[in-house]
C-alpha cells in the first residue's frame, strides 16, 4: 500500500486568524496565553484537514518563520536579543521584527536580516553565526506541538530544517567559515532526535532543500559527515528536498544513511529512472506528485500514467505527497464565493490538493475503478481549461511575436539622459523620496471594502481616495521630501491592483498566502493571455501632481514582479506571459509620460526570486526578465526618469543584469543587512543612480538620524555621492502614520546633514 503524507500546511488560517492574533498581540490587545491558544486551535484544525493522510506534519506551524524557530530550537540567538526583560517569545519577536509586545516605547534591537526562501515570495529570518557561535537544545515548543498532536490521535511526522541547509542558509558576521560550526551543531541535532524518539516518533522529516542547488565539494562532504554522525538513532529519517532536481547531488543523497528520500517529482520527474536505480532497497522513496507551488488542478490521469509503473516496482516503499510544503498556496477553495466559476473549476488550493493526493493513493492501492467518478470529473476540468477561448487571445500572441530589440532601447545613454534629467528636475544632492505606498489606515481599508460591496458609490469612493492622496501630499510637503508619491491609497496590493485591470486575470476572496510574519498576500490568478483595456493609474497620478510643484512619481509594478507574484498559468513558458505583461505596462508608462509625469517608478521587487536555483540556468531567465523590464520602461524620452525598486533579495551576484536594466535610479533594501548588499559595488562599477534603503519598514522601530547618516556614509564609500538617493527600503503601507512621520523626518534631516558635509 502506498503511504500518503504532507510536507507542511498553511499556518495562517483560512480567514487569516494567525495574522490578526499576532498583530493584536503586538499591539497589547492579546495576551501571550491567548496567542498560544490561537496557535493551538489552528494546529488542531489543520491536523483535522489532513486526517486522511498516513503521516501528518507537526512543527510546520510557526508564529513568524520556521528558520527563526530552528535558530531558537538550536539556541542560536543573536547576542543583542539575549539580555532583555521578558521570555523566549519576547526575544523571538525581537529578532523577527526588532521588538516584542513589551517594547512599545523603545528602539529595542536590530531585527534579523530577512531574505527570500529560495525562489519563493516567502521570507525567512537569516541565521547569524560567528566563530564563537555555540548551540544548545531548546525543543520545548516543538515537543509541545508533538504532545498536542498525540492527544488528538494524530500520527505525527515532525518537520525540521536539516543541519547542512541550516548552516548554508545562514550568514557569518565575521570572517569565519560557517561550515566549521558543523561539529558543534551535530550533537544538538543528535539530542533532538533522541528527544523525539522518546516521544514515540517513528519518522522525522528533515528538510535539506539545498540539495537542489549547486554545492562545492566541501558542502557535499558536509552531508556525508552530518548524516553519518546522526546514523545511530532510534527513529527513521525522511530526507526532504524540493523546488528542483538534484542533478550532481543525486548520487550523494541516495548514499546517505537515511531511511527515505523525498523528491520534487513536479520538477525532477526526469530523474526518477536514475533515482530508482541508485536508491538502496532498504530506503523509502517519497515522490512529490502534486504541485505545492501553484493552484491548478493536477491532471490525475497523466500523473497515474507515470506513477503506476513506479508503484508496481516499489510497492510499500513508495510514499506520495505534494512537491513541497503547502505553505505557498491558499488554504481552501471552498471559501471562495465570488471567483469566476469557469476559473474556480480549474483550481485546487491546499485542502483540494490533499484530496487529489488521496484520490491518487486510492487509485494506486485499489485500482482506478475505485475512484472512477473523481477521475472523470478531473479530466473534464483539465480539458475545459485547455480548450477555453477565455485563455487564448490571438491578438496578444501576435503582439508578442512582433517584439523586436528596438522596444527595449532608450534614445540616449545614461550619461546623456542624466544631464537632461538633472536640468529638468533640479533636485538637490542626496535627494529624498519614498518607495511608493503610505500607511493603509483602517479608514482606507474600510472605504475600499465598502466600495467593493456596493455600499459606497464610485463618486464617493473617488472623493475619499482623493482626500487620502491630498493628505499624503501635505505630509510630504511638511516633511520636505524632494520627490513625492501619491501614497497608493486606492491600491489593495501592488500586484493584485494591476491584475484587476488586465484581461487574463482572475481574483480570489480568500486566497491568502503568507509572505512573512503576519504579512499575507493574495496573488492574482494569471489564467489567460494578458491585455490592458485602458489606463490603470493615470488619473490618480495626474490628480496627485496637480496638488504640488514637486515631482510626483508615477508608480507601477514591473512585468517580472507581476509574473512572479501571481499564480501563473502553466500551459506556456513563463517568458511568454512576462512579455505580454511587459507590453501592457509599456502602454501605461507611455500614457503616464503623455500626462506630464516626469518620474516613473517600475518596481521589480521580485526579479531576484525568479532566478533558477542553479547558476547554470540563470542566463536564460535573466535574458527574458531584463528584456521584459526594458520593453516596459524604455519607450520614454530622455527627460523622463525611470526608477525601479528591489527589496529583500540577494542580488550581488546578478548586479551586471541589474545594470543592464538601464533604469536611471534603482532603490534597494540595505538597512537590515547593514549595507552588506552594497558589497557588489566593490568590484562592479554600477553606472546609474542608486538609493540604498536606510529605513527598515518591516520593523516598528524608528531609525535614528545618526544611524541613517552612518549607513549613507557607508554607501558613499562605494558609490559617488552625486549618484546617491536617500529612501526607505520598501513601501510604507504596513506601518502607521505615528511611526512613518518621525522616521521620515529623521531621514530628511539626515539628508540635509549629508548635503552640508558634502
Amino acid at each position: 500500500m502506498v503511504t500518503t503524507h504532507n510536507l507542511g500546511f498553511p499556518r495562517i488560517g483560512a480567514k487569516r486568524e494567525l495574522k490578526f492574533a499576532l498583530e493584536d498581540y503586538w499591539k497589547g490587545k492579546l495576551s501571550q496565553a491567548q496567542l498560544e491558544d490561537t496557535g493551538a486551535v489552528l494546529r488542531q484544525r489543520h491536523w483535522q484537514h489532513q486526517s486522511q493522510l498516513d503521516f501528518v506534519p507537526v512543527g510546520d506551524f510557526s508564529f513568524y518563520d520556521q528558520m527563526l524557530d530552528m535558530s531558537f530550537l538550536l539556541g542560536n540567538i543573536p547576542a543583542r536579543a539575549r539580555h532583555h526583560e521578558g521570555n523566549t517569545l519576547d526575544n523571538y519577536f525581537r529578532v523577527a521584527r526588532g521588538r516584542s509586545a513589551q517594547d512599545t516605547a523603545c528602539h529595542c534591537v536590530h531585527a534579523g536580516e530577512m531574505t527570500k526562501w529560495f525562489d519563493t515570495n516567502y521570507h525567512y529570518i537569516v541565521p547569524e553565526f560567528d566563530a564563537a557561535t555555540t548551540f544548545s537544545l531548546d525543543a520545548a515548543r516543538l515537543l509541545t506541538q508533538i504532545r498536542q498532536a498525540a492527544t488528538l490521535g494524530v500520527t505525527a511526522k515532525p518537520v525540521i530544517i536539516g543541519p547542512v541547509s541550516y548552516l548554508w542558509l545562514g550568514k557569518t558576521k565575521d570572517a569565519s567559515d560557517k561550515l566549521a560550526l558543523l561539529p558543534k551543531l551535530l550533537p544538538v541535532y543528535a539530542q533532538l532526535i533522541d528527544a523525539l524518539a522518546a516521544e514515540g516518533i517513528e519518522w522525522l522529516q528533515i528538510d535539506e532543500p539545498i540539495l537542489v542547488t549547486e554545492l562545492d565539494p566541501a558542502w557535499q562532504q558536509a552531508f556525508t559527515t552530518a548524516y553519518q554522525a546522526l546514523a545511530p538513532r532510534k527513529l527513521k529519517l525522511l530526507l526532504t528536498t524540493y523546488f528542483g532536481d538534484l542533478q550532481d547531488n543525486l548520487s550523494l543523497a541516495c548514499a546517505l544513511p537515511v531511511d527515505g528520500i523525498h523528491i520534487d517529482a513536479i520538477n525532477a520527474r526526469h530523474e526518477l529512472e536514475r533515482l530508482q536505480t541508485l536508491l538502496p532497497k532498504s530506503m523509502v522513496l517519497s515522490l512529490g506528485v502534486i504541485n505545492g507551488r501553484n493552484i491548478w488542478k493536477t491532471d490525475l490521469h497523466a500523473t497515474l500514467e507515470w506513477l503506476e509503473p513506479i508503484h508496481r516496482v516499489l510497492q510499500s516503499r513508495l510514499w506520495i505527497a505534494p512537491s513541497c510544503s503547502l505553505l505557498h498556496v491558499p488554504v481552501d477553495l471552498r471559501s471562495e464565493n465570488k471567483l469566476a466559476s469557469h476559473v474556480q473549476y480549474w483550481l485546487a488550493f491546499a485542502q483540494q490538493k490533499l484530496d487529489e493526493l488521496n484520490i491518487l493513493a486510492q487509485a494506486l492501492n485499489k485500482g482506478r475503478v475505485s475512484v472512477q467518478d473523481a477521475l472523470v470529473a478531473n479530466s473534464a476540468a483539465i480539458n475545459s481549461r485547455k480548450s477555453s477561448p477565455l485563455v487564448h487571445n490571438p491578438a496578444v500572441k501576435a503582439a508578442v511575436a512582433d517584439i523586436n530589440a528596438s522596444l527595449g532601447q532608450r534614445h540616449s545613454s545614461y550619461e546623456q539622459r542624466a544631464k537632461k534629467q538633472s536640468a529638468s528636475l533640479q533636485l538637490p544632492a542626496f535627494p529624498t523620496t519614498t518607495i511608493g505606498s503610505f500607511p493603509q489606515t483602517p479608514e482606507i481599508r474600510q472605504a475600499r471594502s465598502r466600495y467593493r460591496l456596493g455600499q459606497l458609490d464610485e463618486a464617493s469612493y473617488n472623493t475619499f481616495m482623493q482626500k487620502e492622496i491630498a493628505r499624503c501630499v501635505q505630509e510630504q510637503e511638511a516633511l520636505e521630501l524632494d520627490v513625492f508619491v501619491h501614497g497608493e491609497a486606492e491600491r489593495n496590493d501592488m500586484v493584485e491592483y494591476f491584475g484587476e485591470q488586465l484581461e487574463g486575470y482572475a481574483f480570489s476572496e480568500c486566497g491568502w498566502v503568507q509572505s512573512y510574519g503576519s504579512r499575507c498576500v493574495k496573488p492574482p490568478i494569471l489564467f489567460g493571455d494578458i491585455q490592458r483595456p485602458k489606463p490603470m493609474t493615470v488619473n490618480w497620478i495626474r490628480y496627485a501632481q496637480s496638488l504640488t510643484d514637486k515631482p510626483m512619481k508615477g508608480m507601477l509594478t514591473g512585468p517580472v514582479t507581476i509574473l512572479n507574484w501571481s499564480f501563473v498559468r502553466d500551459d506556456q513558458p513563463r517568458s511568454v506571459s512576462c512579455y505580454q505583461l511587459a507590453l501592457a505596462i509599456r502602454q501605461e508608462v507611455l500614457d503616464l509620460e503623455k500626462s506630464g509625469v516626469r518620474i516613473i517608478q517600475i518596481d521589480e521587487a521580485a526579479l531576484r526570486e525568479g532566478l533558477p536555483l542553479r547558476r547554470t540556468e540563470w542566463d536564460s531567465y535573466l535574458r527574458w526578465a531584463v528584456e521584459s523590464f526594458r520593453i516596459a520602461a524604455n519607450g520614454v524620452s530622455d527627460e523622463t526618469q525611470i526608477h525601479t525598486h528591489m527589496c529583500y533579495s540577494e542580488f550581488n551576484d546578478i548586479i551586471a543584469s541589474i545594470a543592464a536594466m538601464d533604469a536611471d535610479v534603482i532603490t534597494i533594501e540595505t538597512s537590515r543587512s547593514d549595507m552588506e548588499l552594497l558589497d557588489a559595488f566593490d568590484h562592479f562599477s554600477y553606472p546609474n543612480e542608486i538609493g540604498p534603503g536606510v529605513y527598515d519598514i518591516h520593523s516598528p522601530n524608528i531609525p535614528a538620524q545618526e544611524h541613517i547618516v552612518q549607513l549613507m556614509r557607508k554607501a558613499a564609500e562605494r558609490i559617488p555621492t552625486e549618484r546617491l538617493w536617500v529612501n526607505p527600503d520598501c513601501g510604507l503601507k504596513t506601518r502607521s502614520w505615528e511611526e512613518v512621520i518621525p522616521a521620515l523626518r529623521n531621514m530628511v534631516t539626515a539628508a540635509k546633514q549629508l548635503r552640508q558635509a558634502a
